[in-house]
């Protein structure tokens, strides 16, 4: 787990644009960005180079740093975790059911690069691999007709090893305050009453749910 310490650390980085492309920084400087010593600001960069979450390289000029992409994530998580404490956003939209089983493919389809790099962009989070699958009722059934006059986020297909993958679409929405998003296949065989959720978290394990459990997926108002 990152250290808060560190994770500041991390935040500085970012806020002189280390996510961006490597930037120039000295112990010294960040030390004084964060009100610590020079030796603590170098141990904070060293833990954070073992933990991959920065890349370091030396030049004649001086030192260089990278937010790595586990990095990103980590500060998106904790950008999440604000956003569920200040965020005072109404539902739109509500949709009730229960936690189901799925058929194990969307594991394989949430995990291939091409998807998840445009997860990571278009919705700000790369999914845990594998979705949770919600049984709606009767009437959350029609509210998710309604869904489909909102805008959705749209997933390009590609094509790779001779294969070709579809495209789909994506609804940000949260479900008990974790950030996720409805996702639906060009080509999907689930019927009209099941909808698939991604999400950074296992949802399962996180919020300790098992099949037959009863959720509240909110799309919010923007």
């Amino acid at each position: 787990m990152l250290e808060a310490e560190d994770l500041q650390c991390l935040k500085a980085i970012a806020l002189i644009g280390g996510c961006n492309g490597p930037v120039l920084i000295s112990s010294q400087t960040l030390a004084g960005t964060l009100g610590i010593s020079p030796q603590t600001a170098s141990r904070r960069l060293i833990a954070l180079e073992a933990g991959l979450l920065i890349t370091r390289s030396l030049h004649p000029d001086g030192q260089y740093v990278t937010i790595t992409r586990d990095g990103e994530e980590a500060l998106h998580r904790e950008y999440s975790d604000y956003c569920r404490v200040f965020e005072r956003k109404v539902a739109q939209f509500q949709l009730n059911g229960t936690v189901v089983s799925g058929v194990g493919e969307g594991r394989y389809y949430v995990g291939l690069p091409h998807y998840r790099e445009q997860f990571h962009k278009k919705l700000g989070f790369s999914p845990f691999p594998g979705t949770l699958n919600i049984r709606l009722n009767g009437p959350s059934v029609q509210v998710r007709k309604r869904l489909e006059s909102v805008d959705w986020v749209p997933i390009e297909g590609f094509t790779a090893d001779e294969r070709t993958f579809g495209g789909a679409r994506a609804l940000p929405c949260s479900i008990q305050g974790y950030r996720c998003a409805i996702v639906v296949p060009g080509r999907t065989h689930y019927p009209d009453d099941v909808i698939e959720v991604i999400a950074a978290e296992g949802l399962r394990e996180t919020l300790q749910l098992k099949d037959m459990d009863t959720v509240t997926v909110e799309v919010l108002d923007d």
